[in-house]
């Protein structure tokens, strides 16, 4: 039981500062657009705490467990950056990532969000999928 307890803190962790910037700012907590914000310079400070926030929370898994998370990575890095590249497109297309429809749009219900949620999985199973040769 103790493996899964990493996962259950983080998930809580990321439960409740979605609740806490919804507080704040009134907004939603996507990811994207807060960092959408920031890279075009025009964000409030709250956007720039909550980014460091993210960033920083590794320090506070180091604290609690006294290890660094286990992260292992097998693609290559030209592999990764054009992954990373289209998740930013796909989640600029999508007027929204992971963390703003799956987190935050789900729990208010908004129908868009259901529907880019479902996209964003059955594209994922299908990528895994084609490209582990199970088809």
């Amino acid at each position: 039981m103790m493996h899964y307890l990493p996962s259950l803190v983080g998930g809580m962790l990321i439960g409740l500062s979605c609740i806490l910037f919804l507080i704040l700012t009134g907004r939603i907590a996507g990811i994207s657009g807060i960092v959408g914000q920031l890279a075009a310079g025009r964000s409030p400070r709250i956007n720039a705490a909550f980014a460091l926030g993210l960033m920083l929370g590794t320090l506070l898994f180091l604290g609690v467990f006294g290890h660094w998370p286990v992260v292992t990575i097998t693609a290559t890095w030209p592999v990764a950056v054009l992954a990373g590249l289209l998740v930013g497109f796909g989640s600029r297309m999508g007027s929204g990532c992971t963390s703003g429809h799956g987190v935050m749009g789900l729990a208010r219900l908004s129908p868009r969000s259901c529907v880019a949620v479902i996209t964003f999985l059955t594209t994922g199973v299908i990528t895994v999928t084609v490209l582990r040769g199970s088809l």
